[in-house]
């Protein structure tokens, strides 16, 4: 039984295929994924500095005075009083969840969503502490936290895509712009370089 010899024309028409193709697919893949990869992206570049931003929540502090008699009486601040006095300033009033006096030089305000008051018996000085969700922002970072079971789903698929862009990236181009020239040696950086970190770090 003879063995058929690939020659060098057949060789070279399915490279060039292999080529045409893994254009198509990196092509393709990378628009309909160039969405979620842009949120990733974005989301990551937040997490990474949230020491010095915090993408999740915009956290204010705004000082006010309670006017009165001081030392202030516990007993004189029930529930419409502090909506009335404190809260209808900052527009809180129907946040208003409850207030307490862990002594009795102070008084905390607690608001739905985490905003916080907290008065000074003594002087009336007061801290109103507003903590607001960042609509956009925190929806992209949930979205990098996996947030149920269908997005894993889908982030997998997104996982799977981006090898199968790298691999048909490498693969299509040829000469001393692909693997065996300039694009091998950017890739061998770009592997040294995380493993760097992996092992001096």
């Amino acid at each position: 039984m003879k063995k058929e010899l690939i020659k060098p024309k057949d060789s070279k028409k399915s490279a060039n295929k292999l080529r045409k193709w893994s254009r198509i697919i990196h092509r393709d893949l990378s628009f309909f994924f160039s969405g979620i990869i842009l949120v990733y992206a974005f989301s990551g570049i937040f997490l990474n500095h949230k020491a010095d931003f915090n993408s999740n929540y915009s956290i204010k502090q705004h000082l006010f005075v309670v006017e009165g008699n001081y030392p202030l009486k516990s007993s004189d601040f029930n529930a419409e009083r502090v909506k009335k006095e404190l809260l209808n300033q900052y527009q809180e009033s129907a946040n208003y969840t409850k207030h307490y006096f862990p002594d009795s030089l102070t008084m905390k305000v607690f608001l739905k969503g985490g905003s916080s008051m907290v008065v000074d018996m003594k002087t009336g000085n007061g801290i109103y502490e507003s903590i607001k969700k960042r609509p956009l922002i925190s929806g992209l970072n949930r979205l990098h936290y996996n947030p149920n079971r269908w997005w894993t789903a889908f982030s997998d698929l997104f996982a799977i895509s981006l090898i199968i862009i790298t691999l048909t990236g490498i693969i299509m181009n040829k000469g001393k712009k692909g693997i065996m020239g300039r694009g091998g040696i950017e890739l061998i950086i770009g592997i040294i370089i995380p493993l760097l970190f992996i092992f001096l770090t």
